[in-house]
């Protein structure tokens, strides 16, 4: 979780003196190659014809979502403000799972979901201080948890870094879809270079270490640590970039973060 805060730390910073769509277009093909180069160093498929199967395509097409509208919110946006709304995706995922998969969920769990959504509108503060923009990090945590509620569905036998190389490859796409739109490639210089290469080593230290854990320990134990990145990220935003979450941000947060631990360690 650590190394995901520090990602977007460099992403945002990286974002002030060059395209987004370039930004992501070049963390995204980097960690691409790197994870293939690996995958097929271990005799691994790099395009193993899982790739294709409905669950992954499925799954791809959220996580360009969740990528796309996350990186696009972290820009443009407060860095604290979204990474507490993205806390909530532990409890879409938990809702989803009732929903599509037809998994049981208690009253108390259907209870901390809705407190976790109330501090979702705690943050976003619809009204006089309500900003558009804010629906991005709204629309970026929905593709990520479909992301993973299809990656319940999805072939098994696929390894961390073929899962790391098709991750990067969906961020690529993401930032080939912002440049093309807003266009205007730019030659980094020195800082925006080491901006680049931070954003895709932590990004890559990040997804392998989190995708390990997912897969070999218990889940029930593992999900909770992803909200110590609300944590780094709160302290990151404050420290770099001089942000100042107010009153409703920290209620809000703690509503999303305390009914998602609950929701949680009811499951188990």
């Amino acid at each position: 979780m650590a190394g995901f805060a520090v990602e977007d730390v460099f992403v945002k910073a990286a974002a002030a003196t060059m395209p987004l769509g370039q930004v992501l277009l070049t963390i995204g093909l980097v960690g691409m190659v790197t994870f293939a180069t690996m995958a097929f160093a271990r005799g691994e498929a790099v395009l193993p014809p899982a790739f294709l199967s409905r669950a992954m395509l499925i799954r791809c097409a959220f996580e360009v979502t969740g990528r796309l509208f996350y990186g696009l919110a972290i820009t443009l946006t407060a860095l604290s403000t979204t990474s507490a709304i993205l806390q909530a995706t532990p409890l879409v995922v938990v809702a989803g799972a009732a929903v599509v998969f037809g998994e049981r969920v208690s009253w108390q769990r259907w209870l901390a979901v809705v407190i976790g959504f109330v501090g979702v509108l705690v943050i976003l503060r619809p009204g006089a201080d309500f900003s558009i923009l804010s629906l991005l990090a709204v629309v970026g945590l929905l593709g990520f948890a479909g992301r993973d509620l299809a990656t319940r569905a999805a072939p098994k036998g696929l390894s961390n870094r073929q899962l790391g190389a098709l991750g990067f490859a969906m961020l690529a796409i993401a930032g080939a879809i912002v440049l093309a739109v807003t266009g205007g490639v730019v030659l980094p210089d020195a800082a925006g270079l080491a901006h680049l290469a931070g954003g895709t080593v932590f990004g890559m230290l990040g997804y392998h270490a989190l995708t390990y854990a997912m897969r070999t320990g218990d889940v029930g134990s593992v999900t909770p640590f992803r909200y110590t990145r609300l944590i780094f990220a709160m302290i990151l935003a404050v420290a770099i970039f001089g942000e100042r979450p107010d009153a409703a941000t920290w209620i809000g947060a703690a509503l999303v973060v305390g009914s998602g631990v609950f929701a949680l360690t009811r499951a188990r």
